[in-house]
């Protein structure tokens, strides 16, 4: 299947292929590339370089870090995320380390150490999928995080899986064309609404 997205102007290619499956292998992940893509995460830009993204990490057969971040998620997603071969945890701490002040990028820095991750992810061929429906308080209890910190996304890792095997409903899911706003819908010149016009 091509999910390449059809883009309106040239971007790179390791931007336009990625995108997020339902469907995944249980080909395990090397260690050699999880370290890569949290490697990538670390080297995130980040308000005043706190960074203040931090992951829980769970491989499937290994451990049962992987069914209790899998319990944490919402139920919608279980049934797809159980297959992933990696389940993660971005969790987001909330102050900045100096001072104890709230660090309101926080979230934001996050979503860019991801970012980095997913990019990363792609130009390996593996694909990840983030879900924002977990349950932060269930997180907090089943990995004793801190009361600064918040459990704020979920991340499935692996690769995808090509044959049509398993849940009819989730490579229905996965046959929807990609979509996106037009540019003038969202980049804006003079006042918010008015269309920058490139």
């Amino acid at each position: 299947m091509n999910k390449n997205a059809e883009t309106d102007h040239p971007i790179h290619n390791t931007l336009a292929v990625r995108w997020s499956p339902y469907v995944f292998s249980a080909k395990p992940v090397a260690i050699t590339d999880l370290r890569s893509l949290f490697e990538a995460a670390r080297w995130a830009p980040s308000s005043y370089n706190e960074q203040p993204w931090r992951y829980i990490v769970g491989l499937k057969g290994e451990g049962d870090t992987h069914r209790r971040i899998l319990d944490c998620l919402a139920e919608g997603n279980q049934p797809w995320a159980r297959n992933a071969p990696v389940l993660a945890l971005g969790v987001v701490m909330r102050n900045f380390s100096a001072n104890g002040k709230p660090n309101k990028a926080a979230p934001h820095d996050l979503g860019l150490a991801t970012g980095n991750l997913v990019t990363e992810a792609t130009t390996r061929r593996l694909y990840v999928h983030q879900m924002i429906g977990l349950d932060p308080e269930a997180a907090r209890e089943t990995f004793s995080i801190p009361e600064d910190a918040e459990a704020f996304t979920a991340i499935a890792i692996g690769y995808r899986e090509a044959a049509q095997a398993g849940d009819s409903a989730l490579h229905a899911r996965e046959d929807k064309p990609r979509t996106r706003r037009p540019l003038g819908e969202f980049v804006f010149t003079g006042n918010f609404g008015d269309p920058a016009g490139f």
